[in-house]
């Protein structure tokens, strides 16, 4: 018998789009589960790879490159120094040791990060000497985790980068102020001063290794007047600010009866940041011989006198060391007194 009621017609082309609709949906939603996780780790890597402060956290960059951390302030600077400038010239993330960090982080605004002793001991370093001035092998240096060693305190190294060096080894601005607010106090004949000029006298363990050792002297009595005359001819009233790990030697051979020196450093070599800013606040430099007085130098600008010439021609000083790759060719050098190697 056929049935009298009318015949059910499904909506056929609305039903197919929901159902392509709902299994659209349904797929992205189980792809995204899968994708979102990876997506997470990955960028939680890169974080942690290019955070500055946690270089031993999360997978290790593309190679590392370090540097030793020995000698005082002046040395490290220059390895500091070196270490930033080699590094980027060969594409490598540079790291600093611990000791070098506590040396010049209360300084200086440094930023290069710290590698952690315990992190640094578990790398397969490979140890890469380096003379005390840029060869042109230094700019292809093989290996990722190198570990840069020596002395170098060298302008060739970094000097293309000035503004970046002078940038990383800028005072904290409470070791700035309190070395101005100590020249602003300072006085020539009652007038207040128009040049500032500071003076680094090296002394201590050079006195007795440069003539004993390296068959060279230290700055006399006689290189200092020539040194502060210089900037006298030149410069109307100007003051020198003295500094020195001899400060006892400077007062008996530095003559002071004209009003425009003052003995203002503390000498203590464990904490050099008030010798230091004193220095480079000032306007020129008068150094004598070391790494400490030529940093003061190069961060001051301005005119600089060196002693020049302060070792015998045979000296094997020379051998590790080029005079001319440590001083800026504008610096202005006055000649050593030899005289008292050749009484020997």
């Amino acid at each position: 018998m056929l049935s009298t009621q009318a015949p059910f017609f499904f909506p056929t082309a609305p039903f197919i789009l929901f159902v392509f609709t709902a299994s659209t949906v349904f797929h992205l939603q189980q792809r995204l589960a899968k994708i979102q996780p990876t997506w997470e780790l990955q960028t939680l890597e890169s974080t942690t790879k290019d955070s500055p402060s946690s270089p031993q956290q999360g997978p290790q960059p593309k190679g590392m490159w370090t540097i030793n951390a020995i000698g005082r302030l002046g040395n490290q600077m220059g390895e500091y120094a070196t270490l930033y400038a080699l590094a980027k010239m060969n594409g490598r993330p540079a790291f600093i040791p611990p000791q070098m960090h506590s040396t010049l982080a209360p300084i200086f605004r440094i930023t290069l990060p710290v590698l952690h002793d315990t992190t640094a001991s578990r790398i397969p370093w490979q140890n890469y000497p380096l003379n005390d001035w840029m060869e042109e092998r230094y700019r292809h240096i093989p290996g990722e985790y190198v570990r840069l060693t020596g002395y170098p305190c060298s302008w060739t190294f970094y000097h293309h980068l000035r503004a970046e060096i002078l940038q990383e080894f800028t005072l904290h601005n409470h070791v700035r102020e309190e070395a101005q607010n100590f020249l602003r106090g300072l006085q020539v004949n009652g007038s207040r001063p128009s040049t500032y000029v500071g003076v680094h006298v090296r002394r201590g363990d050079y006195v007795h290794v440069m003539p004993n050792v390296w068959k060279g002297v230290v700055a006399d009595r006689g290189y200092l007047r020539q040194a502060l005359d210089w900037f006298r001819a030149r410069y109307r009233s100007p003051i020198f600010v003295v500094t020195s790990n001899g400060m006892a030697w400077c007062r008996e051979n530095i003559e002071a009866s004209r009003g425009d020196v003052v003995f203002a450093g503390n000498g203590i070599e464990g904490s050099p940041a008030k010798d230091f800013a004193l220095l480079t606040q000032c306007n020129h430099t008068i150094m004598t011989i070391g790494t400490f007085g030529i940093w003061a130098a190069y961060l001051t600008g301005g005119e600089t006198i060196y002693l020049a010439n302060y070792t015998l021609p045979d000296s094997p000083f020379l051998k590790i060391f080029k005079p001319e790759a440590a001083f800026l060719p504008d610096w202005t050098g006055i000649a050593a007194d030899l005289s008292p190697l050749l009484k020997h």
